[in-house]
C-alpha cells in the first residue's frame, strides 16, 4: 500500500465512520483514531510521510474555519471570562504542572524540554471536543464554551511551545522576550485576519457566483494561516479572526443558494478533513512503538503519570474557575454561557481530549539543538505525548457518551423552543411590516392583501406551530398535512420528469449541456 492508497482509505473511513458512529453511539473521531491504530499495526501499511511542519497548515485552517461557521462573535464576546479561564489560564497551568512532574520523574530531561512537553499536551483538541459534544445533545451553553476553549487554546499553546522549543534548542530563555513574542504574535495575527476578512468580503461581492464564492472561502483560511506565519504571527488566531469577520459581515440574507451550497460544502470538508486528521493520529502509533523498543515499562509509567497530571489539573482548575465565573456572572453578565450544575462541570472536565494539534507539535520537535547535539530526551517526549493523546482521546472519547447519559446532562429543549418561537414572531412581524410598506407604494386588491397577510402569518407558524391559536392549530395542522400530500405528489411528478430528461442524455444527438441545464431547472423546482 502506498501513501496515496492510504489517503483514500482514510477518506473512505471518514465517510463510513459517521453513520457507524450514529448507529453505535461512538463519536466519529474516536472511530477514525481506532481505524488509524489498526492500520498502524498492519505490516503492509507504510509509515505516514508528511513533513511535520505541513500537518498544522494543511489540517487546521479548514477545520477551524468550519468550526467558526457554527458560532458567532457575540458568543465569544459574551463568554470571554470562561473562555479566558479555559483557553489561556488553563493552558498555562497544565503546562506548568506537566513540566514540573516530567522534570522530576524523567532522568536527564532539561526544564525547557519539559515545558515543551507541557505545552504540546496542554490544549484539548478543538475538533475532538466539538465533534463529540455536537453528537451528544449537550446544552448549547456547554458546546459554546467547549468551542471557544478549543478554538483559542491552540493559539496560546502553540506560542508557548515555540518559546519552550527555542529555549531548549538555544539553551537560553528570556521571559521579557517570550512575553513580547506572545503579544506581537497576537497583534500580527489579528491584523492579518481582519485585512484578509475585509478583502475576501469585498471580493465575494465582485465574484457574485455561488460556486466562486464558496471556492474563495476554501482558499481564505489557508491564505490567512500562511500569511500570518510568514509575518511571525499566530496562524491559528489569524484564521479565527478571518472566519469571525466573514461570519459577521460576509453573509447576505437574500443569497439563499450560496448559503445552502456553502453549508453543504463545508459539512463535507469538515467530515473528510476531520476523519483524515484523526486517522493520522492513530497511524502515528508507529513512532511510539519504535520509541518504546525495550523500554516499555519505564515509558508507560512516565506516560501514565503525565496523563494523570493532565486530567487532574483540568478538574482541579475547573472547580474554582467555574465557581468564580458563576460569582462574576451573577453580579454583572446575564448573557454569559456557564455550567449551571456540578454535572455540567464534570462533563466539561471529561471533554478535555487531546488530538491533532498535539500530534503536529510533537512531530515538529527538532532533531538537534543549535550546538549540533541531539534534542534532549526527544524519544521520551514523543512517547509520553502519544500516551497522553491516545489515553485522553480513546478513554474519554469512548466513555463521554456513557457519562453524559449517567449524569443526565442534555439540551434544554424547552428553552430552544421558546427561542425559536421568539424568532418566529420576529420573522412574521418583519414580513407584515414589509407588506404594509408595499401596500403604501402599490395598489393591492383586498383579496390579494388578505392573502399576503395570511402568508405573513404562516411564515411564523411554519417556524413555530405554537404560535397558532388553539382553535386554529388543528386547522393549520390539517392544512399542513394537505400541503405535505400535495408536495409529495408534486415531487413524484418532478421525479418522473427528471428521469425522462436524464434518459435523454444518452440518446443519439442529445446535447449533454442542454440536458444538464434542464435538469438543474427541475432540481431548483424540487427545492421550492
Amino acid at each position: 500500500m502506498d501513501q496515496l492508497a492510504l489517503l483514500f482509505v482514510l477518506l473512505l473511513g471518514a465517510v463510513i465512520s459517521v453513520p457507524m458512529g450514529d448507529r453505535f453511539k461512538v463519536p466519529a473521531p474516536v472511530l477514525m483514531t481506532l481505524l488509524g491504530i489498526v492500520l498502524a499495526l498492519l505490516p503492509f501499511v507504510p509509515n505516514v510521510e508528511i513533513a511535520p511542519d505541513l500537518i498544522l497548515p494543511l489540517l487546521l485552517p479548514p477545520l477551524l474555519y468550519a468550526a467558526v461557521r457554527r458560532t458567532s462573535w457575540r458568543q465569544f464576546a459574551a463568554n470571554k471570562r470562561p473562555i479566558f479561564l479555559l483557553a489561556v489560564a488553563l493552558v498555562f497551568v497544565t503546562m506548568a504542572c506537566v513540566a514540573a512532574v516530567a522534570d522530576a520523574i524523567v532522568p536527564g530531561l532539561p526544564l525547557a524540554a519539559a515545558f515543551a512537553l507541557g505545552a504540546l499536551v496542554a490544549p484539548p483538541d478543538p475538533i475532538a471536543a466539538t465533534a463529540v459534544a455536537g453528537q451528544l445533545g449537550l446544552p448549547r451553553r456547554l458546546v459554546s464554551i467547549l468551542e471557544g476553549e478549543g478554538l483559542f487554546n491552540d493559539v496560546t499553546a502553540i506560542v508557548l511551545y515555540h518559546v519552550a522549543i527555542a529555549a531548549a534548542v538555544s539553551g537560553t530563555f528570556s521571559p521579557w522576550k517570550a512575553g513580547l513574542d506572545l503579544v506581537l504574535s497576537a497583534v500580527v495575527a489579528v491584523a492579518v485576519g481582519l485585512a484578509l476578512g475585509w478583502g475576501a468580503n469585498k471580493l465575494m461581492e465582485v465574484l457574485g457566483d455561488a460556486t466562486l464564492q464558496i471556492g474563495l472561502t476554501l482558499l481564505v483560511p489557508y491564505a490567512s494561516y500562511v500569511m500570518a506565519e510568514e509575518l511571525h504571527g499566530s496562524g491559528v488566531l489569524a484564521v479565527l479572526t478571518t472566519a469571525l469577520f466573514l461570519a459577521e459581515y460576509g453573509s447576505d440574507a437574500d443569497d439563499v443558494m450560496t448559503r445552502l451550497a456553502g453549508h453543504t460544502f463545508w459539512n463535507i470538508v469538515d467530515t473528510l478533513v476531520t476523519g483524515v486528521a484523526f486517522g493520522l493520529v492513530g497511524l502515528e502509533l508507529h513512532n511510539a512503538i519504535r520509541t518504546a523498543s525495550g523500554r516499555w515499562g519505564e515509558l508507560l509509567w512516565w506516560a501514565a503519570v503525565v496523563v494523570a497530571v493532565v486530567v487532574l489539573a483540568r478538574l482541579l482548575w475547573l472547580l474554582p474557575a467555574t465557581w468564580l465565573t458563576k460569582r462574576l456572572h451573577a453580579r454583572r453578565d446575564y448573557d454569559e454561557d456557564i455550567p449551571v450544575s456540578w454535572r455540567e462541570t464534570v462533563v466539561m472536565w471529561w471533554s478535555g481530549m487531546r488530538g491533532v494539534a498535539s500530534v503536529a507539535l510533537v512531530l515538529a520537535i527538532p532533531l538537534e539543538t543549535d550546538a549540533g547535539a541531539p534534542f534532549p530526551s526527544r524519544d521520551e517526549i514523543i512517547f509520553i505525548a502519544f500516551g497522553v493523546i491516545m489515553a485522553t482521546l480513546l478513554l474519554q472519547g469512548l466513555t463521554l457518551p456513557w457519562l453524559v447519559r449517567l449524569l443526565g446532562v442534555k439540551a434544554d429543549e424547552g428553552k430552544e423552543k421558546e427561542f425559536a418561537k421568539a424568532l418566529a414572531i420576529r420573522a412574521a412581524k418583519a414580513a407584515k411590516r414589509r407588506l404594509s410598506e408595499i401596500e403604501d407604494g402599490e395598489e393591492l386588491s383586498e383579496e390579494l392583501s388578505e392573502q399576503m397577510l395570511r402568508r405573513a402569518y404562516e411564515i411564523g407558524v411554519r417556524i413555530s406551530p405554537e404560535l397558532a391559536e388553539d382553535e386554529r392549530r388543528e386547522a393549520y395542522r390539517e392544512g399542513a398535512r394537505r400541503v405535505k400530500r400535495v408536495r409529495r405528489i408534486q415531487q413524484e411528478m418532478l421525479s418522473a420528469a427528471r428521469h425522462e430528461v436524464l434518459a435523454a442524455r444518452s440518446e443519439p444527438g442529445a446535447d449533454p449541456e442542454v440536458v444538464d441545464r434542464v435538469l438543474r431547472h427541475l432540481d431548483v423546482r424540487s427545492l421550492r
